[in-house]
């Protein structure tokens, strides 16, 4: 077991979002029983066309092509970490990399992320952690949230933790442990609709989503899904919203602009509800979703928490941060997934190690 007093780590994450790849140079502080954390750097890199239908339709590769997509974009991932890396002259103690979820089916006991840690490491010459998922998922847990731990030690100074990525999620203190879900989908729907009908590939600060109206019918279809109403733990995956939300938007005979509209509506209340029925009064607000003018509106008309929205790196790299510190907790060997958030039977140490 390692155990020190500071760790400089660089986090990488990609969101199902597919903005881009997130690296965070973090440093991590020990205090007592309690850590400091700092951003030194943070930088997205942006895929290309091409990367991003690739990992768009992972999930419909043959066997053999998606083990050569998951080690090639390990390759890409140790690449961009190289150059980012040669622009400190500070030793790194690891990287720590979520990769990018293809497959996520909880109750299957499946889920993968691709982006081969030993290919990382191969290629960025440093020691990498990835693949912190499965050991969850093996014990009988949903393998997410993980972030929690990290919001837990890290960001203790609010009632709760909302990320605004491909999915809402949000994680907070309770009684029996930390309590973590998935709210509802965000971006993964709101892109989807932007980019088929509308050729954007984002609805910046919710231009188009504030110019139309809401469809009613549509609204009640989409509240009334059955996933609402579940008692977490409970988490989202693209699998169920191609199953239970673009089947709706498909079928609704309501203008496209309109469509969009009434899901920024759906989606704002579900966080809003989530927020008034825990009485969540100061809440840290993160992820893109939060650069949405527009959508952060509808919240907060439609919560009665106070939001707080930290500072721009926060923003961009707070997954990216706690995946790096996930990662400091693996190497010495402590819990970094909570079994009350994701329903495992015990608290766990994920992580698999790459030594260069």
């Amino acid at each position: 077991m390692i155990q020190k007093d500071f760790y400089r780590v660089v986090g990488v994450m990609s969101g199902t979002s597919l903005d881009g790849l997130d690296l965070a140079l973090c440093e991590f502080c020990r205090k007592g029983e309690n850590w400091d954390c700092h951003i030194v750097k943070g930088d997205t890199i942006t895929y290309n066309q091409k990367m991003k239908l690739e990992l768009g339709n992972a999930q419909t590769l043959s066997a053999y092509d998606f083990v050569e997509l998951h080690r090639r974009f390990g390759r890409f991932i140790g690449e961009e970490l190289s150059k980012f890396i040669s622009n400190f002259n500070e030793e790194i103690d690891f990287v720590a990399s979520h990769g990018h979820t293809v497959f996520h089916e909880p109750d299957n006991q499946v889920t993968f992320q691709i982006g081969c840690g030993a290919a990382i490491a191969a290629h960025c010459g440093i020691k990498t952690i990835s693949d912190f998922r499965t050991l969850d998922i093996a014990m009988g847990g949903h393998g997410a949230p993980l972030v929690p731990i990290g919001d837990e030690l890290l960001f203790s100074k609010y009632d709760a933790c909302v990320n605004l990525g491909g999915f809402a999620n949000i994680s907070f203190g309770g009684d029996g442990g930390r309590i973590a879900f998935d709210i509802c989908p965000v971006n993964i729907v709101l892109n989807e609709i932007v980019q088929q009908y509308f050729e954007i590939d984002f609805d910046k600060g919710g231009e188009v989503g504030a110019s139309g109206t809401v469809d009613q019918e549509l609204l009640e279809q989409l509240n009334h899904l059955s996933f609402y109403q579940e008692k977490g733990p409970k988490s989202l995956a693209r699998e169920w919203v191609e199953l239970n939300i673009l089947p709706l938007l498909k079928q609704s005979s309501a203008d496209k602009k309109d469509i969009l509209t009434t899901c920024y509506h759906h989606f704002s209340q579900q966080i809003g509800n989530v927020l008034n029925v825990h009485q969540l009064h100061k809440v840290l607000f993160t992820g893109g979703g939060t650069f949405n003018d527009f959508f952060m509106k509808l919240v907060s008309e439609y919560s009665s928490a106070e939001i707080i929205i930290p500072a721009p790196e926060i923003i961009d790299f707070k997954e990216a941060l706690i995946f790096a510190f996930l990662g400091v907790l693996r190497v010495e060997e402590r819990v970094n997934c909570l079994s009350s958030v994701t329903g495992a039977s015990e608290n766990n140490i994920g992580g698999s190690i790459y030594l260069a």
